[in-house]
């Protein structure tokens, strides 16, 4: 039963993370009661998503790090200091959605880019070596890029977010690479399938509380409120379309080309959700949310244009 809920979820996914966000949203007076819980279930999907890592993989990666090289600069300095100046252009005198929108584009990419990577074929090696580095590295890489971005115009605790990232997201990976180690590789043959269902269900979980954030935004919808989910949209379609152009410039295979668009083009929405609703104003949860609801959908396009593309 656990199998088949498993594979349901991740057929309808592009579905599934926006109805979790409805959810939250008209009943953000339940939803609300699991936000403490957030962090600990948050590291319980990190460490899942992790178990089908080795360092060993890693390191092949690395000795020819061009392509990894590649993808963390644009997640980590085009695609921010986009988010960064189009928050300028259209809303300069909010710097809590300006805050929001560089926050949604700093964060990692996404565990879940391994599951479309997976269905279209793509480098299987060279995403979940991204996942791994970009996520240890994210208590560092986040702060930095608000604190250069943003700098003193909000107040940042980034001892606090760095700590918190360090708890629900660098540790857990750490830890389940070092149980495949230990097992000799038992560990990633049995236990991702029998987690997997789990760790849907916490996602599910964590969209759903952190939407009861955001619910006062998107119940008193007005103009501007539109205005940056259309921003978000083209932004992180941006990101795709990004990762594609620069795969085609270095002249990358189909399998790599996958692999960079998904790399560039997902990110960890409940990463960016739990900071910003444990460090920000409630605003600033509002950029950050919006994008659950474009992000799978994007995926599922994304991979359909690439396998015509192929």
């Amino acid at each position: 039963m656990l199998d088949r809920f498993n594979k349901f979820i991740e057929k309808w996914m592009a579905f599934v993370t926006p109805l979790c966000l409805l959810v939250g949203v008209c009943f953000p007076d339940v939803a609300k009661h699991g936000l403490p819980y957030v962090t600990y279930v948050f590291a319980f999907m990190t460490f899942t998503g992790a178990l089908k890592s080795r360092f060993r993989d890693v390191a092949n990666v690395i000795r020819n790090p061009g392509s990894l090289i590649t993808i963390m600069l644009m997640l980590h300095i085009a695609i921010p200091a986009a988010a960064y100046g189009m928050g300028h252009l259209l809303f300069p005198n909010n710097m809590n959605l300006i805050t929001g929108m560089v926050l949604e584009f700093s964060i990692p990419t996404a565990v879940a880019s391994m599951m479309w990577v997976s269905i279209f074929d793509g480098n299987s090696s060279l995403s979940l070596s991204l996942v791994v580095i970009d996520t240890v590295l994210a208590p560092f890489i986040i702060p930095f890029t608000l604190h250069f971005l943003i700098g003193s115009n909000v107040s940042i605790d980034v001892g606090g977010m760095m700590k918190e990232l360090l708890y629900m997201v660098a540790l857990p990976a750490v830890a389940a690479m070092c149980l495949n180690q230990l097992s000799h590789g038992k560990v990633m043959e049995t236990w991702p399938k029998k987690l997997a269902p789990f760790s849907k269900m916490a996602l599910m979980f964590v969209v759903t509380s952190n939407s009861s954030k955001v619910a006062p935004y998107i119940r008193q919808m007005n103009l501007q409120r539109v205005a940056v989910a259309v921003a978000i949209l083209v932004l992180a379609a941006g990101g795709y379309f990004l990762g594609w152009l620069i795969a085609k410039l270095t002249h990358q295979d189909q399998k790599t080309t996958i692999s960079m668009v998904y790399g560039t083009g997902m990110r960890n929405i409940s990463t960016g959700a739990v900071l910003a609703v444990a460090y920000f104003p409630s605003e600033v949860v509002y950029p950050v949310m919006i994008g659950t609801l474009f992000q799978q959908i994007l995926a599922a396009i994304s991979g359909k244009m690439l396998t015509k593309n192929k």
